[in-house]
Parts: C-alpha cells; structure tokens; sequence
C-alpha cells in the first residue's frame, strides 16, 4: 500500500444522518451511481467486459445509510431503474465496507462469509461483477479520480 492511500478508518455514521438519508428520494443517488459506472467503462473497464451486465438490473444497498439505489445495465449504458424494482443481483453492505472494498483494503469474500457483505440473487453474474471489479486498479482511479470529469458535471 502506497502512503498517499492510507487505510480507510472504520467508522459509524450518526443515527440522525441515517434517518435522513433513509428519507429522502433514491432516485438522485442511483443517477449518480449510473454516471459513475457510465465514467468508467472504456476508461478503466473495457466495454467488452462490461457485456455480460447488459441487460441487467442491480440494487445496491448502503445498509447504514438506509439507502438502496437500483440500476440497470443497457447498451447505452447505465440507468436508474423503474419500479417495480426486481434486481437480478442485489449487494448490501456499510459504507465503510463499500469504501474498504473499493479501496481493497477487504477481500469481498471475506466480508461475506463475516456477514458483512450480502450478495443475493444470480450468483454467476455476482461472479461475473466481483471479477470485473477486482480487475479495475483501483488505487490508480482514485489518485485520478480528481481530475476525471463526468459529462454535463463540473466546469463548462
């Protein structure tokens, strides 16, 4: 591990800020999940890869938070999903799970056999998300993720 990606400290969010954000509408968080997935393809995941997902609706749940935003992968990318909602492949964990997992500091596999990841639905897609994710460098995006720029997000 390199000193400019320290581990992440394990945190707790504030009860009151999970009861807000429990309260408030998915829609916009899942919105911003899509263009983040949408930013990566062809620039940190090869489009090929990435085939396999179309098609599919996914729900990914920030347990601590309250908050469950769904997604479907189509050709043109990814979208928020209307209701009625029934995900092929639903993954729940804390944020600070999701931020470990993304930063590789936890295996998924051992975050789900400690009860801490839950992955349900097609499990070979699940196979097919985890290996498309252990494939990203992930401590390469995010030393550029400031300087990433999404479409129609930032300066103009």
């Amino acid at each position: 591990m390199t000193d400019d990606l320290r581990r992440a400290p394990r945190f707790t969010l504030p009860a009151p800020v999970a009861w807000v954000v429990a309260r408030l509408p998915a829609g916009p968080p899942a919105f911003l999940l899509a263009r983040a997935l949408d930013a990566g393809v062809g620039r940190i995941v090869p489009r090929d890869a990435v085939a396999p997902l179309q098609g599919k609706r996914f729900a990914l749940t920030v347990r601590d938070l309250g908050l469950t935003m769904h997604v479907d992968s189509t050709v043109a990318g990814f979208r928020v999903s209307r209701p009625p909602f029934a995900p092929d492949l639903a993954i729940g964990a804390t944020l600070a799970d999701f931020i470990a997992l993304a930063r590789r500091e936890e295996d998924p596999d051992t975050l789900f056999f400690a009860r801490r990841l839950a992955i349900e639905g097609d499990t070979e897609l699940g196979l097919v998300l985890k290996n498309l994710l252990d494939g990203i460098d992930w401590p390469t995006v995010l030393r550029r993720l400031p300087s990433m720029r999404v479409p129609g997000i930032g300066a103009r």
